[in-house]
């Protein structure tokens, strides 16, 4: 039996909390503070713990969370909030949390994170002295994965590959990679790398000297030199040519770099580099170097497309707006749920945008929302209309569904993955139509026996 130490300073939450992990087999121990609980850490036998993000008092729950973490042989941390956000989601893992979850939080995210905690601990973070809270907007599960990646990364040297359609925000990521780490007060510097023929991409990496080529006529740092002890971003690394995939592979081996007409130089640069492409086929195709692959893919981190992050449509739609001073009206913001974003972020982008620009009121209507080829198949499917209970459900039962098929039909991993109890989901089943998804067949064999975890007095 654990000792789990509960901090937060709502009584209810606080005691909801001890009541799930006395029942999960653990002691649980409660402080209302920041201060209370560090005060409690000091007498010792605390295996993990439970912070609350937002409390009053002297300390918050992100500056308890940096000194829990500066004590010698720390216990691992899962922060708790109502208010999840990129950067404090992002924050929150760079500083060392070993989670970061959302309230309500259900009994089996609950158990998994004791598991884990009580499992493994991370090692000691740098101490915290603040971040920017970068430019990643979304709070679908998909994105919070990415954001948790992105604090459990940021610090180290680690080489980053970020993969994902074209505009879903790569350029973004990288960003916020380097300005929450160590680096971040020094230059962040991107090249696209589908941007430049092969001979000038050559000199805008490396740079040349004096007299190194006909017209050369001044040095020239490379974008190597200019990003020095910061962060290189080589962004489309898919389309680069052999030759310069071969000089790129060495530069990350010897860590060196050479100048046209000049000698090699020591360099310090973070290496982050991205790409639409599906580089593992084209190393079976021998289009990539299959050795500079496995350099630059240290750190996967993969962009799921907009189409799998309905529940971020709407609040990046609403962040684009926010510098015209605009608000989209419920049934523009259903018109934007309906539509499948194959330009993901970007296309996104450019639409709120433009209906910014051209609208004369502050409320944006849904006719004042322009999609390409959007109204027909919307039309045939009833999904044009423009309120939002409807678009709320439609977005449901898409949900639904592709839930379902991820799961190969198991009703009850579907609404695991969902976060709904099972019951629930077979209402929603038969509520819209979506019994002719076939339970598998183990989920048939042991329907009476296993039990949802939300259904056991959560």
């Amino acid at each position: 039996m654990a000792t789990i130490l509960i901090v937060d300073d709502d009584p209810a939450l606080r005691d909801g909390l001890a009541e799930t992990v006395s029942d999960l087999g653990h002691r649980p121990v409660v402080a209302a503070s920041g201060e209370e609980a560090l005060g409690r850490l000091a007498v010792g036998d605390v295996n993990a713990v439970l912070l609350d993000l937002r409390m009053l008092g002297a300390l918050d729950g992100m500056a308890t969370l940096a000194r829990i973490r500066a004590r010698p042989e720390p216990p691992p941390v899962t922060v708790l909030t109502a208010y999840a956000s990129p950067a404090n989601t992002i924050e929150a893992m760079r500083l060392g949390a070993h989670d970061h979850l959302t309230k309500p939080v259900g009994r089996a995210d609950l158990a998994g994170a004791l598991d884990g905690m009580l499992q493994r601990a991370r090692p000691d973070p740098v101490p915290d002295d603040g971040r920017p809270a970068g430019g990643l907007v979304g709070s679908s599960e998909a994105m919070r994965r990415v954001q948790k990646t992105i604090g459990l990364v940021a610090d180290s040297p680690s080489t980053v590959l970020i993969g994902g359609e074209t505009g879903t925000g790569k350029e973004e990521v990288a960003r916020a990679l380097h300005a929450f780490s160590a680096r971040r007060s020094k230059p962040f510097v991107p090249v696209n790398c589908a941007a430049l023929p092969a001979h000038l991409l050559e000199t805008e990496l490396f740079g040349h000297v004096r007299g190194g080529f006909p017209g050369a006529v001044a040095d020239r740092p490379g974008a190597f030199g200019r990003a020095a002890g910061g962060t290189l971003f080589l962004d489309e690394v898919g389309d680069m040519a052999p030759a310069m995939q071969a000089k790129i592979l060495r530069v990350i081996q010897d860590r060196t770099v050479t100048p046209i007409g000049g000698t090699p130089a020591r360099i310090d640069v973070r290496l982050v580099a991205a790409t639409h492409r599906d580089l593992p086929a084209l190393v079976a195709e021998g289009r990539f170097r299959a050795d500079l692959y496995y350099r630059l893919a240290v750190v996967p981190i993969a962009l799921p497309p907009l189409r799998e992050r309905l529940a971020d449509i709407v609040p990046l739609a609403e962040h684009f707006l926010a510098g015209f001073g605009r608000r989209l009206s419920a049934g523009a913001a259903a018109r934007l749920l309906a539509y499948p974003w194959p330009g993901n972020v970007r296309e996104l982008r450019n639409v709120v945008e433009r209906a910014a620009v051209l609208v004369r009121g502050g409320l944006i209507a849904p006719e004042e929302i322009d999609l390409p080829g959007e109204s027909g198949s919307a039309d045939a499917e009833g999904e044009a209309s423009t309120d939002l209970p409807g678009a709320v459900a439609r977005l449901e039962r898409r949900m639904i569904e592709r839930a379902l098929a991820a799961e190969g039909g198991n009703r009850t991993r579907a609404a695991r993955r969902l976060g709904i109890q099972r019951q629930l989901l077979y209402a929603k089943i038969e509520r819209y139509g979506l019994g002719d998804i076939e339970p598998a067949a183990s989920e048939k064999a042991t329907a009476d026996v296993v039990k949802h975890d939300n259904e056991q007095g959560e």
